[in-house]
């Protein structure tokens, strides 16, 4: 699409505006300027982005070219008509005449790379006979005064005007170069899309001993975020700056990028943890760091946005570690760019709403009720969008509120919502186990309205899951709508639509479906976006992350991104429930394991948050080794059920040794893996994870015979007893009686076909923390189950899972300090 603004009395103020309007308007490829001679400031041309600047004529473009990038500039049409014209012009003299600024500057530039030798005149220059009586060539690039008789110009020498009183003919090809430099506009921004990255790697100044991950991210100066998103191909309308180190990127991209083909796609998953984890995030960071820093090859790592419940209680932040870490990492762990505060207001918004029209329900008449809910404003009654769309749901048809009859009145009014089925719980992002179960409504203005609720953790709710899994706004505010929050006395489903909130809902969220844009320590990509939980939701990044990640690396490139947990939860909810949502499918799995883990599945003493490790996870033990390995060995059976190749890291600590490394080296190759590499990305930065990086290339051009693990189709027990055979290793399951009800009702609803989402413990395959390495002959207890039907899954519980986690004897927070001086944060790790 061509603009041309013509304009002949116009402010230069209007100008500018107008031109920065269109610069950010994705669906102008090009900006032609066409004004009065008096309004070609220096100002006003460089106001044009460099990428739509057609008319060639802004500084940046001439900059590129006088350097010698042609191929990154649009070159002036007028210029690009002249040399059109020319031919043949080594060694001639070409003299420019009134000929001055970008145009002028660009002309040399051509004529001379064509062997041209140029001189440059004014019109009332003393020596103008003379130079023209020696030149080959005249571009004549202002009006001629009528006191410069053509005698002076030798016979036989070729003359271009290229003055803006163009004669007859000039102005068709000059229009023909403007269409041209936009189709070169075009072929630039196609451009960024096919190639390998330029990034500036930023190099580490690795110490021993490592310092604390704080201090070793303040230590590393991050490049300025819009110039990293430069450097990976992004266009600077697609992307939102919020301060130096971070900004979210617009999901236009995908549409620029549509034809772009896919990178390879990596998920790292692990064995099942000790409660200090195991390091996945650190494995992911320093794999990308390995791709990108090391190899020269485009990589992205998709990491979740860490909850404050952890970083202030038990485990901390989720940055990464050492030398292989998000940075900078306060900003990562705290805040953000708000996601998680955004999802808590429309969570707690909806479980208002509800709580809200029980008790307006309960105190009105029907008609007092449908008179509020339909006044009358500035003397119109109307129905809002929202609750035309609830009318046709309940098959009324009519759109004018006056024609309603009583009995359309009490359909369309009355939910009739049985308050015994709510389960939208309101949230909040801290472990604070006084919230577990509450009552609310003891006010004497709410009449008498008392019922028990509780609090989730923000990251438990179905917004939170809906954000992970949606694939475009219009998917987002769709699967807000078809939230359940509860059902009528009759039986039958209430969602966020009936409410009529999902509007509001999808407006505090438009932001937060934007990923996040951050770097490593050593400056290459990563976004950050969506932050489930996997024990109790599914445990995985965002969809919408993966997928511009996977255009922005290319078809030669890799996206590493990280499943909560061990492989038996966050990655079986990855394949499941993530890969059924995006359509996307595998590469590789990375399965991350440390000795340490595997001495405690062998059977080791155990391991507690805050206390010294044992000495048998501190000296070498071949023999807890050999025994752990058995859960190493089940998680990759794991792997395969969804035939999808898996290369094990084996995170290396100071305490490990050789012969303890190529123990769990060995039988990880000997249980089927197609290869397993000690990692030491923590200590050594990407450079301790190349031969990690080497093996998953290779891995990644294996066949890939990637199924899901049950069909969709497949009654909702039936699809949980799979899991929990194939992958959990139990004998089978259990439903309580409230589990077994619930089971029907979804059923009955037309929920049934839906993948599961299993809220389960992270530290057993079973249900129980206690038993480590791979249990078997247990029954699988589900105590109750719930419907995330926004987000598409059925939610079992597993055993006692709680969703609101608490605080320990001793929180992380008693660490955490601001400097008031420097304002710097301390103490997070």
């Amino acid at each position: 699409m061509l603009l041309a603004a013509s304009c002949h009395v116009i402010r230069v103020g209007f100008i500018i505006n107008e031109i920065m309007r269109l610069n950010e308007d994705p669906n102008v490829q090009g900006l032609a300027l066409d004004l009065p001679e008096s309004l070609y400031s220096s100002k006003v041309l460089n106001a044009v982005k460099p990428e739509k600047d057609v008319d060639g004529l802004s500084d940046v473009n001439l900059g590129r070219l006088v350097r010698g990038d042609a191929y990154d500039c649009l070159v002036p049409p007028t210029v690009c008509a002249v040399m059109e014209l020319l031919e043949d012009l080594g060694g001639k003299n070409v003299l420019l005449v009134g000929a001055s600024g970008t145009v002028g500057a660009a002309l040399q530039c051509m004529l001379q790379r064509e062997g041209a030798t140029t001189l440059s005149c004014r019109w009332k220059a003393p020596e103008l006979q003379t130079k023209l009586n020696h030149a080959d060539v005249v571009i004549v690039g202002s009006t001629k005064p009528d006191d410069v008789p053509v005698s002076w110009i030798k016979p036989g020498t070729t003359i271009i005007s290229c003055s803006r009183d163009l004669v007859s003919g000039k102005r068709l090809l000059q229009l023909t170069l403007h269409f041209q430099n936009v189709v070169e506009s075009e072929r630039w921004i196609q451009s960024q899309q096919y190639r390998k990255w330029d990034l500036r790697c930023l190099k580490l100044q690795l110490l021993s001993p490592v310092p604390s991950d704080i201090e070793i991210s303040r230590a590393q100066s991050p490049k300025a975020v819009d110039v990293l998103a430069k450097e990976i191909g992004l266009l600077t309308d697609e992307v939102e700056i919020y301060g130096q180190t971070k900004a979210k990127v617009r999901l236009s991209l995908l549409e620029r990028l549509k034809d772009q083909p896919d990178g390879k796609y990596v998920l790292v998953a692990g064995i099942t943890p000790t409660p200090l984890g195991e390091g996945k995030s650190t494995v992911t960071i320093g794999l990308v760091q390995a791709l990108t820093a090391h190899l020269n090859i485009n990589s992205f790592a998709c990491l979740r946005q860490p909850s404050q419940g952890p970083t202030f209680g038990v485990k901390g932040g989720a940055a990464g570690g050492g030398y292989a870490q998000v940075i900078p990492m306060e900003e990562f762990n705290l805040h953000l760019t708000g996601d998680i505060h955004a999802i808590t207001a429309a969570n707690n918004l909806l479980a208002a709403a509800i709580d809200a029209r029980i008790l307006h329900e309960n105190t009105q008449s029907d008609k007092a009720l449908y008179n509020r809910l339909v006044p009358v404003v500035n003397g119109v009654r109307g129905f809002s969008a929202i609750q035309l769309a609830r009318l046709r749901r309940l098959g009324i048809s009519k759109t004018d509120p006056g024609t309603l009859t009583e009995e359309e009145i009490n359909k369309f009014a009355r939910l009739d919502i049985d308050p015994s089925t709510i389960t939208w719980q309101r949230v909040v992002d801290t472990n604070d186990r006084f919230l577990r179960k509450i009552t609310v409504g003891q006010a004497n203005t709410e009449k008498g309205f008392v019922r028990q609720a509780q609090f989730d953790i923000a990251v438990a709710s179905e917004i939170m899951a809906i954000l992970a899994l949606t694939t475009s706004l219009q998917d987002m505010k769709e699967r807000l709508g078809k939230m359940v929050v509860a059902n009528d006395k009759k039986g039958e489903p209430i969602t966020a639509e009936d409410l009529g909130v999902t509007g509001a809902l999808a407006v505090l969220m438009k932001d937060a479906i934007k990923p996040t844009l951050m770097q490593t320590l050593e400056g290459t990509p990563v976004f950050v976006h969506a932050g489930p939980f996997a024990n109790i939701a599914h445990g995985n990044s965002s969809v919408l992350a993966d997928k511009i990640a996977l255009k922005l690396v290319g078809e030669k490139g890799f996206v590493v991104t990280e499943a909560g947990f061990g492989a038996d939860i966050g990655m079986e909810k990855f394949f499941n429930i993530k890969c059924r949502a995006s359509g996307l499918v595998p590469s590789v799995v990375v399965l991350v394991a440390t000795v340490r883990a595997l001495k405690m599945h062998g059977g080791g003493p155990n391991v507690t948050a805050g206390a010294p490790l044992k000495k048998e996870y501190t000296e070498e033990n071949l023999q807890l080794v050999a025994d752990g390995c058995c859960n190493l060995q089940k998680q990759i059976q794991i792997t395969q059920l969804f035939g999808v190749p898996v290369v094990v890291a084996l995170n290396v600590f100071k305490t490990d040794s050789p012969a303890e490394i190529d123990l769990v080296c060995k039988i990880a190759k000997q249980s089927g893996a197609f290869d397993a590499v000690p990692c030491n990305h923590w200590s050594a930065g990407g450079r301790g994870a190349v031969k990690l990086a080497q093996a998953v290339e290779r891995a990644a051009n294996q066949k890939n015979n990637f199924k899901y693990l049950y069909s969709l189709e497949l009654p909702i027990v039936e699809k949980i007893r799979i899991i929990a055979q194939k992958v959990y290793g139990a004998q089978d399951i259990e439903l309580s009686p409230t589990a077994q009800s619930q089971v029907d009702r979804y059923t009955r609803q037309g929920f049934g076909n839906l993948p599961i989402c299993m809220a389960k413990t992270h530290l057993s395959l079973s249900h129980q923390p206690e038993r480590k390495g791979v249990p078997t002959g247990f029954i699988l207890p589900i105590s109750d189950v719930r419907a995330s039907i926004g987000a598409g899954f059925i939610y079992p519980l597993v055993g006692t899972m709680s969703t609101m986690p608490g605080l320990p004897t001793r929180p992380c927070f008693y660490d955490i300090d601001l400097d008031p001086i420097t304002e710097q944060v301390k103490g997070l790790f």
